[in-house]
């Protein structure tokens, strides 16, 4: 392993080369790059939620190939190097798992988990519960991000009634906005508030809109080829005879479920 990883970094140093290197490469940044790095992050989960352990273990080695790409460019700047990375998560982990690695035995329980992490931020001079939660997050999971936050420094309601009744007032002033900056600040708090709500029910709101949409484009796409082998074209149907076709697909597929 350790031979294959010190191949990959020499194949980076070659490729950063100024004089011998690929002419893309060395002229990459970390800005340049990062959009690369997000989506190889997605390629991965896509890759888990397919079950496709051949393209996970390929879309495994791009991602780590950003890591060796962003660690070769601090190095270049005299700022870490790989290693340092490599150390510095070591460190981590073993910090965070004190029953694991160090003397407090018993089962990691998830409000330890956090303190730790709690503590981490403090020691890096965080002053606010929500420092330390990424901007360049999807909207969505930085949502759930910030209101556990929340949560932890006891501003949440006490159960799920609060938020339901919250999400109808934010529909309510949504179908009211007049402006376009209205609207979308409206519509804002709509998800907002739906984040909660599933969030209070356990559910991590990213996964369960993930797995939705997997469902509708499945559905839609069997919607497609139920008509063409009718002879007939989906789009051209009636919105009564979409909505038949509709309610047939999801039969179908409820019944191949049970």
């Amino acid at each position: 392993m350790t031979a294959q990883l010190n191949r990959l970094l020499e194949i980076m140093a070659r490729l950063r080369d100024p004089e011998r290197g690929c002419e893309w490469d060395t002229a990459q940044t970390f800005a340049t790059i990062a959009s690369y790095t997000i989506e190889e992050a997605y390629e991965v989960v896509d890759a888990i939620e397919r079950n496709d352990m051949a393209d996970l273990r390929g879309e495994l080695g791009d991602l780590l190939f950003q890591v060796v790409f962003h660690s070769r460019m601090a190095e270049e700047l005299g700022h870490f190097a790989f290693d340092d990375v490599a150390k510095d998560i070591s460190d981590k982990m073993e910090a965070r798992h004190p029953h694991i690695f160090g003397n407090e035995g018993g089962v990691m329980e998830d409000s330890r988990w956090e303190d730790l992490k709690a503590a981490e931020r403090e020691a890096g001079g965080s002053t606010s519960a929500m420092d330390g939660v990424a901007n360049a997050l999807p909207a969505l999971l930085r949502s759930y991000k910030l209101q556990k936050r929340a949560t932890r420094a006891g501003f949440d309601w006490p159960d799920t009634a609060g938020p339901i009744e919250k999400i109808q007032e934010e529909l309510g002033e949504l179908d009211e906005a007049e402006s376009e900056d209205e609207r979308l600040l409206e519509a804002g708090d709509v998800l907002f508030v739906a984040v909660n709500i599933v969030r209070r029910y356990g559910v991590d709101p990213e996964q369960a809109l993930r797995a939705s949409n997997a469902k509708f484009e499945r559905r839609f796409r069997d919607m497609e080829r139920l008509t063409r082998s009718e002879g007939r074209e989906f789009a051209n149907l009636s919105l009564d005879e979409q909505e038949d076709v509709w309610q047939k697909v999801k039969a179908a597929e409820e019944d191949s479920n049970a």
